[in-house]
């Protein structure tokens, strides 16, 4: 495909924080990048994650969250018991007390889950196992085109895809009020792109005529589009460039 997914980007108040945690968390080296962020560099199988600088205030739920995975009771109480002391805290979003999962917030908010040992849909996923999103089923089948990635869960208003080589999943869950004011609504979470071949704008014609919107260019050779249901993501002309901040995560 001529473009790939390089990162999920979280808008942080203190990114560099931020980075730390979630290294600590999925076992990473942290990197400075060179737009002031913070970087978790990912790899073919698992997703990356990059902290931007932003002031912008978390209002409600994120349409997108993390779900860790865990190998064994102890795995999981153990990345539970790591989170809390690292400044994660519990989270009730109307979770049943039978249900095996763990609900956190990360130091700035942003909801996650540390997944029960084993849950099959995510078996062989690794350790950041699923991004999963608010949207509808078709928005599954757009970012399918876009990375090229298989379709891996299609039941009801749900859908999956997965790289070609395994590991993370993204998926959506379907909802029943897709439309969104771009003008007045800036997702703290977003999907980040970087066109491996050809010609950005041969790529964002090709991204349009798969029903994504183009919003504006942000600099810096990022162009910010939109999905089907209004979600914002970034796609980039070149590979995002960092250098090594801390071995210790």
């Amino acid at each position: 495909m001529s473009c790939r997914l390089t990162a999920l980007a979280v808008d942080a108040y203190e990114p560099e924080r931020l980075a730390r945690f979630w290294g600590a968390a999925l076992g990473r080296q942290t990197l400075a990048d060179a737009q002031g962020g913070a970087l978790l560099p990912g790899s073919d199988t698992q997703l990356g994650l990059r902290f931007v600088p932003s002031s912008a205030e978390k209002v409600g739920r994120n349409r997108m969250h993390l779900h860790l995975t865990s190998e064994s009771p102890a795995d999981q109480r153990r990345i539970v018991e790591t989170a809390l002391r690292l400044g994660a805290r519990h989270l009730d979003v109307g979770q049943l007390p039978d249900e095996g999962h763990v609900v956190l917030a990360d130091p700035e908010g942003n909801e996650y889950c540390v997944i029960e040992p084993g849950n099959r849909y995510l078996a062989g996923c690794g350790p950041l196992g699923e991004l999963t999103c608010d949207g509808t089923r078709d928005v599954g089948f757009f970012w399918a085109d876009v990375l090229g990635w298989p379709l891996v869960w299609d039941e009801g208003q749900q859908t999956a895809i997965q790289s070609p080589q395994g590991g993370t999943k993204i998926s959506w869950d379907g909802w029943d009020s897709p439309v969104v004011d771009q003008k007045n609504r800036t997702d703290r979470l977003r999907l980040e792109i970087v066109l491996a071949a050809g010609d950005l704008s041969e790529e964002i014609r090709r991204l349009a005529s798969l029903g994504a919107t183009s919003l504006t260019t942000a600099g810096g050779g990022v162009v910010r589009l939109a999905d089907p249901d209004g979600n914002e993501f970034h796609l980039r002309g070149g590979a995002l460039t960092a250098r090594t901040q801390s071995s210790r995560g």
